[in-house]
């Protein structure tokens, strides 16, 4: 399995002011709406967990990019509280087009009570050597139409299975932007909700999802690129989410500085800074937003939101 190819772009950043902060009180309710923290072993995620609840962030979606790991998912969101889970076959992890037997599976786990979300799943048009397909197989993806047929073909039919079983898509993208908007418009027919993940793009596209009635989901790139802080800056908060896309980052020799689903904080405080708005209210509405966009699965989110307030 591959690591999450928006990790690796996630190098050292400065804090801005107030990064540093003590536990968060009880009333402290962030959502973290993707990440893969199932691609770390068993035996680091309690760790994990507990310091995403110490930092406030009292729920932590973890999507799958694999059948495999996407029943993965589903089994650490029964083992955590806290843990919910996503499943979909990411585009840069297929090993070929996807199967009548992958289809079957997905549409099962999708089917499971901690499932929340359809992802990760989408469209990514990046160079064929930033593609990382199971050695083992014979399929090699290329930028040829046999490949973006396939990719597209897959991203219907798990917009399809989200349709049915009533869940939110949280998608990826990458150098697909047309493409993406051009399906997501073909799909969104049905009443498709979701939200555009690791959001990293123009206003023309951040317009074009807002059209649709989707969701922005927001990760560290908002700490340090100027672009797309203009950008967010003018996205209506209400339509805007938080993620850390965390998963193992094992280029950084500093196991502590990995990301995880504890930094959300850090990207609400930039939020709160570009709108002109206390970190509260960011923290409140932004989880809103969250649970808003789950729409009829956020039932056990919400009920997990309150049991710890209880």
């Amino acid at each position: 399995m591959r690591y999450c190819v928006s990790c690796v772009c996630d190098r050292d950043y400065t804090p801005i002011a107030g990064a540093i902060r003590g536990p968060a009180d009880r009333l402290t309710r962030y959502i973290d709406v993707h990440s893969h923290i199932d691609q770390h072993s068993a035996e680091e995620l309690p760790g994990i967990v507990s310091r995403a609840r110490s930092a406030g962030v009292r729920a932590i979606i973890t999507s799958g990019v694999t059948v495999e790991s996407s029943a993965r998912c589903v089994q650490i969101a029964h083992e955590y509280e806290t843990v919910f889970a996503g499943v979909g076959v990411h585009p840069e992890d297929m090993t070929g087009p996807l199967t009548p037997d992958g289809l079957r599976r997905l549409g099962e786990l999708a089917a499971d009570p901690r499932v929340v979300v359809m992802s990760e799943v989408g469209l990514d048009h990046s160079p064929p050597d930033s593609f990382r397909p199971d050695p083992g197989s014979a399929w090699r993806p290329s930028t040829g139409p046999e490949w973006s047929e396939a990719q597209e073909e897959a991203f219907r039919v798990q917009l399809g299975i989200a349709r049915e079983q009533g869940l939110a898509v949280v998608f990826h993208n990458r150098g697909a932007t047309e493409d993406t908007l051009r399906v997501l418009r073909d799909e969104s027919r049905g009443g498709l909700t979701g939200a555009a993940h690791y959001f990293q793009g123009d206003w023309h596209y951040a317009s074009a999802l807002l059209d649709l009635g989707f969701y922005i989901s927001v990760a560290k790139p908002l700490l340090r690129s100027r672009e797309l802080q203009d950008v967010i800056s003018k996205v209506p908060l209400e339509r805007l989410v938080l993620e850390t896309d965390s998963c193992p980052q094992r280029y950084k020799r500093d196991r502590t500085k990995w990301t995880e689903p504890k930094d959300l904080p850090t990207i609400a405080e930039m939020l709160a800074e570009l709108h002109g708005l206390s970190l509260e209210e960011v923290r409140d509405r932004t989880t809103e937003n969250a649970l808003r966009m789950l729409g009829k699965r956020a039932g056990p989110v919400r009920a997990e939101l309150d049991r710890q307030l209880s």
